[in-house]
């Protein structure tokens, strides 16, 4: 037995030494990953390349290029509910799962969001005692004779308000404010803020402002107490009060934050407390500013996740930070991550080709919301685009305008989804099954990389031809759109820092929305008004798909650079099951502040409140 195995290894020994020599003859010189199986898992029938793959196995070629190998095993396929949420508390997902050490030693400081406790309160402004009494006033809204509220306020203070807007020339225009220091009163500081024409009552936009304004003057004056005042004649509906509310404490909270983590020095805030006066005290209207403030922390926490760098936010860091906004609420929320072994058996050749150069092993990440009580009466999904960060490939991002530096914020869309997901986990909406979806990976260069020209195959067996390695979300969200519509879910939205083409025809505070289904296009709008953010809908002309079409492979990636953003909605379109409704949201602009240079948090509010309305109808 002995000799005949010795025998056979010398035999299959001598047979490898010809092979090589064979293939060394040919009349070119491939690589030898070249007969290994290519990116994209894709399969030639070709009988002779078949046997070339043969000959290549015989004589001893590399594994698989384009198949991240060697990562398999290294971290295993993780499912994480309530019940065994000891044995995720136990799991160690972290970036030790990666394969290379952090560059640069960088580690962010811990940071909780602004903690501040937002009530309503019946006492009389007159008689609150604090900081800063901030006082809302529309335009035309300091005639005396015509606002009881804020003669009776500036009665009492001897007509001081009104002197000091006089010679401040202030009118309650939006973006009016002033503050001034009193003596003998219970509140230190009092201030108008111009809330703009009375017609606005009624939009987020108007009273998250005016909390805003509030965190500053806060911060300015090191306020840890503040209160504040509508001063209208008009009576508002509950409508309007769960608007305001809601806002106004969104709007102090996040205000207040600023990402200090990666600075050695930074100021805490210290407002502690904000009382909003003369609303009542109604139950409706405590419920929302509860919802409000979970909704502000997923909102933060977005915001950190994409201001993140990416030497610090690599892939297996997003798959740590899923597990974080699991843990807390094992009740509701559990967590699947599938390692690249387990992507690759669902063949995901389209993610997997993206994430084949990079040194960092993808993660594919599954956080699945469900009702603590009563029946699942619709199953969403949300599908986030996840680079965290990209290159662009081969057709490497270069020059100035290429923003490289910035592709930190590439994973906008799967940020806005985690985002969300710890929103609902907080909040436990009734009725409602959501599924959060995220492909994440690196789009980098090496020898084992994508190339121009590549031909992927998609989880739903149809081809790519890869003509721009830059456009690689796409490809990442084909194989997360194909599983999200496995799920049997009833409607999905994806999400994406995909187009800069969407940035030069909306600018940087509208995202686009792309669907084919007029109800979902009219939810999305409703819940991004009723949030405070923009969306606008546009056209998936179906004659531009001519553009997208290959001459070896169903589809290109890229088409010509007339209407990219709308061609890149259609080629997404080719891995949506046509039965569900889907739309599509292009939020390469709002995710990130050139101004201020950092993260929004975009896209959470939109998504929550989209949620909740399904919530709402379904328990209705």
């Amino acid at each position: 037995m002995g000799a005949r195995r010795k025998g056979k290894r010398g035999a299959m020994a001598s047979s490898s030494r010809l092979v090589s020599q064979a293939l060394l003859r040919l009349p070119f010189r491939p690589h030898l990953s070249f007969f290994s199986s290519p990116i994209g898992v894709i399969s030639p029938s070709s009988s002779s390349f078949s046997r070339l793959l043969l000959l290549s196995a015989l004589a001893g070629s590399p594994r698989p290029l384009g198949a991240c190998t060697g990562r398999s095993g290294l971290t295993r396929f993780m499912a994480f509910s309530a019940d065994n949420g000891a044995a995720a508390s136990d799991s160690k997902l972290n970036s030790a799962a990666a394969l290379v050490a952090p560059v640069g030693l960088t580690s962010p400081a811990d940071q909780a969001a602004p903690q501040v406790a937002v009530s309503l309160s019946e006492v009389q402004a007159r008689d609150w005692k604090g900081d800063i009494l901030a006082v809302g006033v529309f335009e035309g809204g300091m005639v005396k004779e015509e606002n009881a509220i804020f003669a009776a306020l500036d009665n009492h203070l001897g007509g001081i308000l009104h002197d000091v807007a006089t010679e401040e020339d202030f009118s309650g225009k939006s973006g009016q404010s002033f503050i001034i220091r009193l003596q003998g009163h219970g509140f230190k500081r009092i201030g108008l803020v111009g809330l703009g024409k009375a017609t606005a009552a009624a939009t987020f936009k108007t009273w998250k402002a005016f909390g805003e304004t509030v965190a500053t003057a806060a911060k300015t004056s090191q306020a840890s107490s503040a209160a504040v005042l509508i001063a209208t004649p008009e009576s508002f509906s509950l409508d309007v009060k769960l608007t305001l509310a809601s806002a106004i404490a969104s709007g102090v909270i996040l205000g207040l934050h600023e990402d200090t983590r990666y600075k050695t020095e930074s100021k805490k805030p210290l407002l502690r407390s904000v009382e909003i006066l003369g609303l009542g005290k109604e139950s409706l209207l405590e419920d929302k500013l509860e919802e409000a403030i979970k909704l502000s922390a997923g909102v933060i926490s977005t915001r950190q996740l994409v201001n993140s760098p990416a030497n610090v936010l690599t892939p297996s860091v997003l798959a740590d930070e899923a597990l974080k906004i699991t843990l807390p609420h094992t009740n509701v929320l559990s967590l699947q991550i599938l390692e690249e072994k387990d992507c690759r058996d669902l063949k995901m050749g389209a993610y997997l080709g993206v994430a084949a150069a990079s040194t960092n092993p993808p993660k594919f990440i599954h956080l699945q919301y469900k009702p603590p009580t009563g029946d699942v009466k619709i199953k969403l999904a949300i599908v986030g685009k996840g680079l965290t960060f990209d290159s662009g490939g081969y057709n490497l991002k270069t020059g100035a305008g290429s923003k490289i530096e910035l592709m930190k914020f590439d994973m906008g869309g799967a940020a806005a989804a985690l985002g969300a997901a710890k929103a609902i986990g907080a909040i436990q909406p009734h009725g409602v099954e959501v599924h959060f979806i995220i492909a994440a990976c690196e789009n980098m260069i090496s020898g084992g990389g994508m190339r121009p020209g590549d031909i992927l195959t998609a989880s739903n067996g149809k081809t790519i031809e890869v003509n721009n390695t830059d456009a690689e979300g796409r490809l990442t969200l084909a194989d997360a759109l194909v599983y999200a519509c496995n799920l049997g879910v009833d409607k999905v939205v994806d999400l994406a820092t995909l187009t800069g083409a969407c940035v030069v025809a909306l600018g940087n505070d509208i995202a686009g929305m792309f669907t084919q289904n007029d109800l979902l296009a009219e939810e999305l709008s409703l819940a991004s008004e009723k949030a405070g953010e923009k969306l606008w809908r546009l056209p998936m002309e179906e004659s531009y798909w001519d553009s997208m079409k290959s001459g070896i492979a169903d589809m290109v990636n890229t088409g010509g650079r007339a209407g990219g953003s709308i061609l890149a909605a259609l080629f997404l379109k080719q891995f949506v099951d046509e039965k569900i409704p889907w739309a599509h949201l292009d939020v390469a602009g709002p995710v990130w502040n050139e101004k201020k240079s950092c993260a929004t948090g975009f896209a959470v509010p939109t998504l929550v409140e989209w949620i909740l309305k399904h919530s709402s109808e379904a328990s209705s």
